[in-house]
């Protein structure tokens, strides 16, 4: 080799040094951001190779484990075989202008930097995973061993220094890179343009400031597009959220007692063992809500953001309801004056419909289509027909047979309501077009219910009907004939038989979500 010739290495450098190239540098030559800009990622999709060093080279700067990832790298496929071409997407934080993890985080665990930085405070968070679902690209991920969510953050502290945060610098090809952005510019002109890549969601949802630069293909496939696999069971919040509108239900019909008293009809007055009952299950559901933190005993935090974040909002409401009734059992038991009582009953009634309407936005987010409908909101308050059930049964145990032949076709009716919502579920996904916007996520639900879950969805088919209909109409049959024994005994299957379907259903509503995510993300690691 002459002496005027380089060596590869030395090419390489003057490569990157005459193009500004940021990887393999431990350095970064890039402005702090001014008021109105920020920082962001720059994705070439033109040069990544797959290699998947960006990702290994974030767990090891930040000590994450091997199923703890805050950088994915996602695979699609275009063409026909054989002339079949592999792309990549290399995805960490998008660090959003409106991100959607920190407006529902309940303990305000995430923080907008004034560089656009969106940085998680683990000392403060709970474990609640609530940001795993909202954020439509799954990048909040689960860490088990420390009981918290954890996330990008840009590895800031070397920003802020000038030093190259890890992927960047890992990646051998240089399709990493820092840069800065205007942001008003960005939403009003370069976001529909250069912040959109095939299979993302919708960038109006989070409003992302990552920069792609892609090559123009319209039929790319994401590779895990044959790989459908059921979700989390969330078995602590499939029976608090069933039992806290069990007892709303229940609760529901007292109020309706009082108000047909206050009004002068001659019908027994509710009593302290129907307040007794109503309280019961949601002193059992609630607590049970705590085994689902990654840090139960922190729960109480989780009431911190009523500003934003329907969690809070969903957790003081409910706290509200319950402590309501502890107080309605007290007031029952020293026998307080009915108004009085009636007024502190309509306190709580307002507490626990806010409460269920919460725990039901909860789960309305654009991230996970089969939950954002309203028909979510209209399912958790109909469960409340097994609460109406509930105070029927109490009725006739006490004998007062005649209040029990009026409350006992409110029930079926709610039952009935809850029917047809089932009945449109099924419809939904039996009409479910190809046309639809999210078609592949729910498509894939559509495929978990018909191939994974067919006994559990069955039984829920068969249940819900024998439930709310054929049972507590052959109880009201025999209430009317006199014939209480059969008509309690008929009830008491009803209660049973429609609780379990509730269970099954909502058991169902966790396991068959599918998220929007980052397409052909194989290694997603605990990404829910």
């Amino acid at each position: 080799m002459s002496s005027n010739e380089k060596t590869p290495l030395e090419s390489f450098i003057s490569y990157k040094a005459d193009t500004g190239m940021q990887c393999g540098n431990y350095s970064i030559d890039i402005a702090k951001p001014k008021a109105g800009e920020q920082y962001r990622f720059h994705f070439d999709a033109t040069a990544c190779i797959g290699c998947h060093c960006c990702e290994v080279a974030c767990n090891e700067q930040n000590n994450n484990s091997a199923d703890v990832k805050w950088r994915r790298v996602g695979e699609t496929q275009s063409g026909i075989f054989p002339n079949v071409k592999n792309h990549f997407n290399s995805m960490s934080c998008n660090h959003c202008i409106d991100p959607e993890c920190l407006k529902g985080c309940p303990t305000n665990s995430y923080i907008k930097f004034d560089n656009g930085i969106v940085f998680h405070d683990d000392d403060s968070c709970i474990g609640c995973q609530y940001c795993t679902w909202n954020c439509p690209y799954e990048v909040p991920v689960f860490n088990k061993d420390r009981g918290i969510v954890t996330k990008c953050h840009m590895c800031h502290e070397k920003l802020e220094v000038g030093q190259t945060p890890a992927c960047v610098q890992a990646c051998p090809s240089g399709a990493i890179a820092i840069e800065i952005v205007n942001v008003k510019e960005w939403l009003e002109v370069d976001m529909a343009k250069q912040g959109v890549a095939p299979n993302l969601p919708d960038i109006e949802i989070t409003k992302p400031t990552t920069r792609y630069t892609i090559n123009e293909t319209h039929d790319m496939t994401p590779a895990d597009a044959h790989i459908i696999k059921p979700n989390h069971s969330e078995w602590p919040l499939v029976f608090m959220t069933v039992l806290t509108q069990i007892s709303f239900g229940a609760f529901c019909a007292v109020l309706l007692g009082e108000i047909t008293n206050l009004f002068g009809f001659n019908l027994p007055s509710p009593n302290i063992w129907m307040m007794i009952a109503i309280f019961l299950p949601s002193l059992i559901g609630l607590p049970l809500s705590a085994l689902h933190l990654g840090r139960p005993a922190l729960a109480m935090t989780a009431m911190k953001n009523i500003k934003t974040s329907w969690l809070s909002r969903e957790a003081l409401a409910l706290a509200l309801y319950t402590s309501g009734l502890v107080l309605l059992i007290t007031l029952y038991f020293f026998e307080i004056n009915q108004k009085f009582r009636f007024i502190v009953e309509l306190l709580v009634f307002g507490a626990g419909i806010y409460g269920i309407y919460a725990q039901s936005m909860i789960y309305r987010i654009k991230a996970r289509p089969s939950w954002n409908k309203k028909e979510t909101t209209n399912i958790f308050f109909n469960v409340g027909y097994i609460g109406l059930f509930l105070i029927t049964f109490l009725l006739m145990l006490n004998e007062s047979y005649s209040s029990a032949s009026v409350l006992l076709p409110f029930g079926i009716f709610i039952g009935f309501l809850q029917y047809v919502e089932y009945s449109k579920e099924v419809d939904f996904y039996k009409y479910l077009s190809s046309e639809h916007k999210n078609f592949y996520q729910l498509n894939k639900t559509k495929i978990l219910y018909e191939t994974n879950f067919i006994k559990l969805r069955d039984y829920r088919r068969n249940s819900i009907f024998v439930g709310i209909f054929i049972l507590p109409i052959l109880s009201m049959l025999f209430l009317a004939s006199q014939n209480y024994i059969p008509a309690i005994i008929f009830l008491v299957l009803s209660i049973l038989i429609s609780f379990s379907s509730e269970i099954v259903s909502r058991l169902l509503f966790y396991k068959t979500a599918v998220a929007l995510g980052l397409a052909g993300n194989f290694f997603m690691g605990n990404q829910r």
